[in-house]
């Protein structure tokens, strides 16, 4: 019964979805003028104006509403004029492929700008192609042009009209994902409590999910501040942005969860409860979030799961686990017990600021950012043409990709020709379509086209066997095209699937052969694909080893850039700077780049994996860099600290100092200087000493019957952690420079 009410919840979630009312509304914008103008007459007008709603579209993605007018619109322009070229080319093979490959090259050379450039040139690319499919011998060149342009704009005018209608969908809709996002990041830390034989897998799950956390929060980041700079601080702005900031607090909780797994391993034993019980109130969580993302969706009164009860469980387990432990281990590992339940009400914390800020139950927290502040935290895209000519080279991976699209196109075009098989562009098509920079995304991709073709085909072939009625097929045809637009950036194999089907039922309208559409289908399609991956594998291939140096080189200098804020907030403490901020924004994206960078290195042949496995070490040496770091500057941020000592200061030093030689070899530099690890360790006996002493009082205290007062604790609580960080974080930075140079990626 669980799974039904999931299956039907998920369901209920797709059909609410703006992937589903954008697919509603493109096949509205096909769909209509094919009928208005079949009507009346003029069937061709109205197939033009329907391709230019459909070669625009892919502009229409999460983001700024300006930035989509303005995507959406280019992109027609670029279809129109990409539409006349092409139809005067073709008058001759050998003005055609000359002018086929220089357009292939410049149109996709325009993703040097950026995600929403490189959709705007798959439009254009995905006009060559069509423009191949059907020749008007009705309408001149230059009106099939001009109707495609109409077209483009057409939709655009559905898609501004539905957003005024719907102004909050896409927000709640990206809102949504980042909650269930969240959940599942603390779900899968929650495993990692218990499942100590998958540990190593479920980091790399981790790796994965942050770095869509990332874009996530990138793509709210710029859709929530942008609209208080278009807008002003609207109720429902101020809210959403409430809740995005309480969301990077909980990731950033999540990811400095103070936690020796190893430790823990050993201080509860196998036959404890301790870690499971944990782990159900990390899930718990969890849960909150994803039960807060589903009445956000429906927009439903939220029933908050109390955790208090919970919490206080776990605390009182926390005590008497603490009196059965011998006098020894007592002092290090109450500060590993207490350390992780204040994780744990912290989350619990935010995740209740989070119901109380949706739900106006607490309305005195204000967002107070100046205009020069808050432009910050969004990440521009440069436009400068200056970009066109410094990616003019081999080491630019689009210009790669750009030269090797023109050449399989041109492949692909001979190939179509040559051999005179029906509905060539298909061929075309499959190669824009599923050919990316990589070859790890390509091959994914072709494997994904060819699967959900074949079961497209195969559906479509029981389908027209049994069913010989051609309004079914008009009606199903309708049914599957919107199907595939909706599924297509989710699930790009159950897209496929929808595709076939869509393109058989349409052309099952037009010539009564099916059997023919469907096996040519496949055909172009297993030709296309092949061809993809055979050019990024031969073609100037980008692997992802002779990139992922200047990744490493990103991620480090923001995680030193992070250290800094964090030191220099410890030394003076006021209001968190916007530094600060930004430092840390930039070190969880770079992170999540190297991870996303490594994840598509797996993906590549072996052969090709050159140190791997080092890679990995390095990967996961600069995460968990990156969690000192959060626990570091959490546990600052959040609690009254002492005067940073010049030990402090030492330690610090050290650690940049090691984290600027990491720079330097993974720069071709020379290192300067290695820090003195005497002075370092003077340092850290040092601090070693002022802890011993915080401690000695305490039990001072206790001997004479007294509980420690509350500023000892927090003293002893703030040396434990800053000694303990401390030194991990320049035993890290020395092991990342040691690995840096075992690996060779210098």
């Amino acid at each position: 019964m669980g799974r039904i009410t999931n299956y039907f919840n998920q369901l209920s979630k797709f059909f609410r979805s703006p992937d589903f009312s954008k697919a509603v509304i493109l096949s509205i914008a096909i769909s209509l003028p094919i009928a208005v103008f079949s009507y009346l007459g003029n069937y061709e007008i109205g197939v033009a104006i329907a391709l230019g709603s459909l070669l625009s579209s892919p502009s229409d993605i999460q983001g700024s509403f300006n930035h989509k007018v303005m995507g959406v619109f280019l992109a027609a322009l670029l279809a129109g004029l990409v539409s006349v070229i092409l139809g005067y080319a073709t008058v001759e093979l050998w003005i055609l492929l000359p002018v086929l490959a220089i357009m292939v090259f410049v149109i996709s050379y325009f993703a040097v700008f950026g995600f929403r450039a490189s959709l705007v040139a798959f439009s254009g690319l995905f006009a060559i192609v069509l423009s191949f499919a059907n020749i008007s011998t009705v309408l001149e060149i230059w009106e099939r042009a001009l109707l495609i342009v109409v077209g483009g704009l057409w939709y655009l005018s559905l898609s501004i009209t539905w957003h005024f209608l719907n102004p909050k969908r896409a927000t709640e809709q990206l809102l949504t994902e980042t909650l269930e996002l969240t959940a599942l990041y603390l779900k899968t830390r929650s495993k990692l409590l218990t499942n100590v034989g998958t540990r190593e897998n479920l980091k790399k799950e981790l790796f994965k999910i942050q770095g869509e956390l990332n874009e996530k929060h990138e793509s709210l980041r710029d859709i929530l501040i942008r609209s208080r700079l278009s807008f002003g601080n609207s109720n429902y702005a101020r809210k959403r942005l409430l809740i995005f900031i309480e969301l990077v607090d909980i990731l950033e909780l999540a990811i400095a969860n103070p936690v020796d797994y190893k430790k823990m391993d050993e201080l509860f034993g196998e036959d404890s409860d301790m870690p499971q019980k944990l782990s159900s109130l990390i899930n718990s969580l969890a849960l909150q979030l994803d039960d807060l993302a589903t009445t956000l969706q429906k927009n439903a009164n939220y029933t908050q799961n109390e955790i208090r009860d919970d919490l206080e469980k776990i605390e009182i387990g926390f005590k008497n686990f603490r009196e059965s432990l011998d006098a020894d281990d007592k002092r290090e590992n109450m500060f590993l017990l207490q350390n992780l339940y204040d994780y744990l009400e912290k989350q619990a914390q935010k995740i209740n600021t989070v119901v109380r800020i949706l739900y106006n139950l607490d309305d005195k927290k204000r967002v107070f950012l100046k205009r020069k502040e808050v432009v910050k935290f969004i990440t521009p895209q440069d436009y400068d043409p200056k970009i066109l000519v410094e990616n003019l080279n081999f080491e630019s991976t689009i210009f790669r990709h750009s030269l090797r699209l023109a050449v399989v196109v041109l492949v692909g075009f001979s190939v179509g020709a040559y051999f005179s098989l029906e509905n060539a562009y298909w061929i075309l098509l499959t190669i824009i379509v599923i050919m990316r920079p990589n070859y790890g995304l390509t091959k994914e991709r072709s494997k994904q086209r060819i699967i959900g073709t074949l079961i497209g085909g195969a559906i479509a072939i029981g389908i027209v066997f049994f069913i010989k009625n051609q309004i079914v097929y008009a009606i199903l045809g309708l049914i599957s095209l919107t199907l595939a637009f909706s599924l297509v950036q989710k699930n790009y194999k159950t897209a496929a699937v929808f595709i076939t089907l869509s393109i058989v039922f349409i052309y099952s309208l037009l010539q009564p052969d099916i059997y023919n559409v469907i096996q040519y289908r496949i055909v172009d399609t297993l030709v296309g694909a092949g061809l993809a991956t055979l050019g990024n594998l031969v073609l100037w291939p980008a692997w992802e080893v002779k990139g992922i140096k200047n990744v490493m080189l990103k991620s480090v200098q923001a995680n030193k850039t992070y250290l800094e804020e964090i030191a220099a907030f410890y030394r003076n403490k006021r209001k968190l700077p916007v530094s600060y901020k930004l430092a840390r924004k930039q070190a969880f994206l770079e992170t999540g780049n190297l991870s996303t960078a490594f994840q598509r290195m797996t993906q590549e042949p072996k052969s090709k994996q050159k140190e791997i496995s080092g890679i990995y070490e390095i990967v996961g040496i600069n995460q968990t860099f990156l969690s000192a770091l959060a626990s570091l500057g959490t546990f600052i941020r959040n609690h009254k600290t002492t005067t940073a000592s010049e030990d402090f200061e030492v330690l610090v030093q050290h650690t940049l100092q090691n984290l600027s030689n990491t720079e330097n070899i993974l720069s071709s530099l020379k290192i300067e200087s290695q820090p003195d690890k005497e002075v370092s360790k003077e340092a850290g006996k040092a601090l070693n000493r002022n802890f011993n002493e915080l401690l000695l009082k305490s039990e001072e205290q206790e001997i004479n019957g007294n509980e420690p007062d509350e500023n000892l604790r927090e003293q002893l609580r703030e040396a434990h952690l800053v000694i303990n960080q401390l030194n991990w974080l320049l035993e890290l930075s020395e092991k990342l420079q040691t690995k840096i140079i075992k690996t060779r990626l210098y």
